[in-house]
């Protein structure tokens, strides 16, 4: 869901974002200056009213703990258990919700069994208030164990799902061998550092395949999350869809980042579309706005303009 920035740029940005001064300036100060255009607050206490108004203004919500590559049993349960109090929270206020998590923020950097556990549970959680999980994609040494989760679940729960990352170049085959389950998928491009060997390295193939990967999805039955901000791709799907007679609503939805691309988000709702914003929280939130600020120059004016107190 992100663009491409200029390597030597982006390379810059996160050098600078290191250094020990920048670090206690944004962790401090951070969510007063900017950061809350992308990060929704450090708790669910925060993170809850600005779902609201997601939901108010015609968007549907997904909402993720920021972390990943816990090691520790209990921190991987408290993060269960705060995705399941979310679920519950959003099936009392009846919000158009759901979450997608990272199965090593949840045990499978140590423990796959865990990590397959305490998704379980998540799922329960959902079902239970008539939502749907995601388990996001992460890195490509993770791709092979989080399908074999998700198809483990799929046995079990009809309202789980997975992301595929049009970089890495398995991905075609990897949803193909899904489609006999009417996939729940989201898709995106990849954000993780892949070798060639594994990862398409121009931009140019991502985006083909991307495209591919959609035509293919929409081309099966399941439900596809096209998660993007370029607006490009958005139309090529929109046009795929008309062709061959998928309704607007039921069978895919737009994916795009809280804080990116608003007058994008907007004016696919007002087109009939089901727009969802992925919405991140919790205490783990600078490495998420470093790689926001790097991702687009854009970006690093605003945080810069909310720094100094240019409107």
């Amino acid at each position: 869901m992100s663009s491409v920035l200029d390597r030597p740029l982006r390379s810059a940005i996160l050098a600078a974002a290191d250094s020990a001064f920048v670090r206690r300036a944004v962790t401090r100060y951070g969510m007063r200056l900017g950061a809350g255009r992308f990060v929704a607050g450090e708790s669910a206490q925060e993170f809850l009213p600005v779902a609201r108004d997601a939901n108010a203004r015609g968007f549907s919500v997904a909402a993720t703990i920021l972390g990943e590559s816990v090691r520790e049993r209990d921190e991987t349960l408290a993060v269960t258990n705060e995705y399941c109090e979310l679920l519950r929270a959003f099936a009392a206020e009846r919000s158009d919700a759901n979450v997608a998590f990272k199965l090593t923020h949840v045990g499978l950097d140590f423990d796959p069994e865990l990590a397959f556990e305490n998704a379980s549970r998540i799922a329960v959680a959902a079902r239970e208030g008539g939502t749907t999980i995601r388990m996001d994609m992460e890195q490509s040494r993770f791709v092979d164990s989080t399908i074999a989760i998700y198809r483990r679940l799929r046995d079990r729960f009809d309202n789980v799902g997975f992301v595929l990352q049009s970089y890495l170049y398995r991905s075609r085959d990897d949803l193909l061998a899904a489609l006999p389950l009417k996939p729940n998928l989201r898709i995106v491009k990849g954000a993780y550092l892949e070798p060639p060997s594994v990862a398409f390295p121009k931009k140019a193939d991502v985006d083909r395949n991307y495209l591919e990967l959609v035509e293919l999805a929409l081309s099966h039955a399941g439900y596809t999350a096209i998660a993007t901000h370029d607006p490009k791709i958005v139309e090529h799907a929109i046009a795929f869809a008309r062709r061959h007679s998928l309704p607007q609503q039921g069978r895919f939805e737009f994916q795009l980042l809280f804080g990116i691309a608003a007058p994008l988000a907007r004016s696919l709702v007002n087109r009939g579309y089901r727009v969802r914003l992925s919405i991140p929280y919790g205490p783990y939130w600078f490495p998420y706005l470093m790689r926001r600020l790097a991702e687009r120059p854009a970006n690093v004016g605003f945080f810069l303009r909310g720094a100094f107190g240019i409107p």
